[in-house]
C-alpha cells in the first residue's frame, strides 16, 4: 500500500515538473494560470470621498448608503465590476486634502461626495488638478461647482430652494403676494430670500408682491412680535429659511396664534429631527418644504418612475416598510447612477475625460429615483423637484415642481 501512495505522488509531481517546463519562470505558470481568475475580474474603481469619521459621520450616513445600496443593485458596467474605494475624510479640513490626494493617487474614474460643502470645497483643487469628475450629493453651497468643470452636484442650490417654493406660491397656490421671516447676518437664508423674492416679483409684475418683510436672530425665543406684523399683514405664505430650530420655534408659536399662514422651507425640515420639534397641534397646512426625493405617487397622482420603483423595491427589501428613504439616500443612490450611466455612455473609451464629456454635454440626461436629471453648463442640476409636508408621522407631497432651464 506505501508503495502505491509513493507511486501515486511522485506521478503527480512528474506532472507538475513537466507542466512547469513548458513556463521559462514560476512566474511565467503563476501568471498563466494561478492569476487567470483574477484578470477575468477587470475592476473600475469609484472613489467615494465622505466623513466616515467624526462629528459629520452621522449626517453623512445616508449619502453612503445610498451609494451602497445602488452598488448592490448594479455592481458592474460594460461587463466589469465597480469596486468603491472610501477615502474618510474624518469631518475636518485638513484631514479632507490628505483624503483626497490619497484617494486620487488610487486612480479612481470617477469620486462621490464629500458630505458637507466644506470638505467639498477643501478637496475641489486637488480633483481639478487630477481632471477627475466628481458628484457631490447633498451639497448646497453655489461655490462648490461654480469654480471647478470637473465637479458636479445632484442637488439644488439654496438659492434654487427659494425659487422652487415662489413656483409652488405662484403655480399651486395661486397667491399675488407673499412674505420673508429671515434671521439677520445668514448669508445662505438670503440667497434663498433673494431668488423667493426676485421670482415673484418678476412673475407678478408688481415690487410691491413681498408685503411682508421681517428679520429675527438666531437662537431668538419669543417671536411674538414677528407674527403680530405677520398676521396684520394678511399674507398667507411667507418663506422662513435659516436653521430649523428656529423655524419649528415660529411654527410652534404661530400655531399657538392660530394664524392663518403656511411657512415655506428648505430640505432640512424634512428631516425627522425637525419633525420632533413640531408641537403636537401643528397642522401640515402649516408648513411647505423643499423635497429632492417623494417615496409617495407625488401631487396629482403622479406615476411612480421605474427607477423610483426600483429604488423604493430595493430598500425596502434592504430596510423594511416601517423606514422611508431620506433625501440624501435617494440622492446617493442618483449619484451612483449618473456615474454608471455617464461611465456606460462614454463607451469603449472609459477615461475620466471621457466621462467628464459626457456629463458636460447638455443634451445628457437621466431619470434617476428623484425624477429627471442633466447639469447646467456650471454643473448644477436641472431637476424635478417636491414640495411635501408632515402629515402624521410621515411626509405627502403637495406639489410637484418639473425641471426648467
Amino acid at each position: 500500500m506505501k508503495k502505491i501512495k509513493i507511486t501515486a505522488i511522485i506521478t503527480v509531481l512528474a506532472m507538475l515538473l513537466v507542466g512547469l517546463c513548458g513556463c521559462t519562470t514560476f512566474d511565467n505558470f503563476k501568471a498563466a494560470f494561478i492569476d487567470k481568475s483574477d484578470k477575468q475580474e477587470v475592476k473600475i474603481q469609484i472613489g467615494v470621498l465622505e466623513p466616515v469619521t467624526g462629528a459629520d459621520s452621522k449626517a453623512a450616513e445616508d449619502e453612503i448608503r445610498g451609494i451602497q445600496l445602488a452598488n448592490r443593485v448594479h455592481p458592474n458596467v460594460h461587463g466589469k465590476i465597480i469596486s468603491l474605494v472610501f477615502s474618510d475624510d474624518k469631518s475636518d479640513i485638513d484631514a479632507t486634502e490628505t483624503a483626497a490626494k490619497t484617494l486620487i493617487e488610487k486612480k479612481p474614474l470617477l469620486i462621490l461626495g464629500s458630505y458637507g460643502s466644506v470638505y467639498s470645497l477643501a478637496a475641489s483643487p486637488y480633483i481639478r488638478e487630477a481632471k477627475i469628475p466628481a458628484i457631490a450629493i447633498t451639497n448646497t453651497n453655489p461655490l462648490v461647482t461654480r469654480n471647478n468643470e470637473y465637479y458636479f452636484r445632484v442637488c439644488y442650490v439654496d438659492s434654487n430652494q427659494g425659487d422652487l417654493l415662489a413656483r409652488y406660491v405662484l403655480d399651486s397656490k395661486k397667491e399675488k403676494k407673499a412674505g420673508v421671516l429671515i434671521p439677520s447676518k445668514d448669508d445662505a437664508a438670503l440667497a434663498e430670500a433673494t431668488a423667493f423674492t426676485d421670482r415673484i416679483k418678476s412673475e407678478t409684475g408688481n415690487e410691491d408682491a413681498i408685503s411682508y418683510y421681517e428679520e429675527f436672530t438666531t437662537g431668538q425665543k419669543d417671536f411674538s412680535k414677528e407674527l403680530g406684523k405677520l398676521e396684520r399683514s394678511g399674507v398667507k405664505s411667507v418663506i422662513l429659511p435659516g436653521d430649523y430650530t428656529d423655524a419649528a420655534d415660529i411654527i410652534n408659536q404661530a400655531s399657538e396664534m392660530k394664524l392663518d399662514v403656511q411657512f415655506l422651507g428648505d430640505t432640512t425640515w424634512g428631516q425627522q429631527e425637525f419633525k420632533n420639534l413640531l408641537a403636537e397641534g401643528t397642522k401640515e397646512e402649516n408648513m411647505a418644504f423643499v423635497q429632492f426625493f417623494a417615496a409617495d405617487s407625488g401631487a396629482d397622482g403622479e406615476a411612480i418612475t421605474a427607477e423610483r420603483d426600483r429604488f423604493l423595491k430595493a430598500y425596502y427589501k434592504e430596510y423594511g416598510r416601517d423606514s422611508e428613504p431620506t433625501d440624501a439616500m435617494a440622492l446617493g443612490y442618483d449619484a451612483y447612477f449618473v456615474a454608471i450611466d455617464a461611465i456606460d455612455k462614454a463607451g469603449d473609451d472609459i477615461s475620466s475625460e471621457a466621462v467628464l464629456q459626457v456629463l458636460a454635454d447638455p443634451h445628457y440626461y437621466f431619470e434617476g429615483a428623484s425624477g429627471a436629471i442633466n447639469f447646467s453648463s456650471i454643473g448644477d442640476p436641472i431637476k424635478t423637484a417636491y414640495i411635501s409636508t408632515w402629515k402624521g408621522n410621515g411626509m405627502v407631497t403637495v406639489y410637484t415642481v418639473e425641471a426648467q432651464k
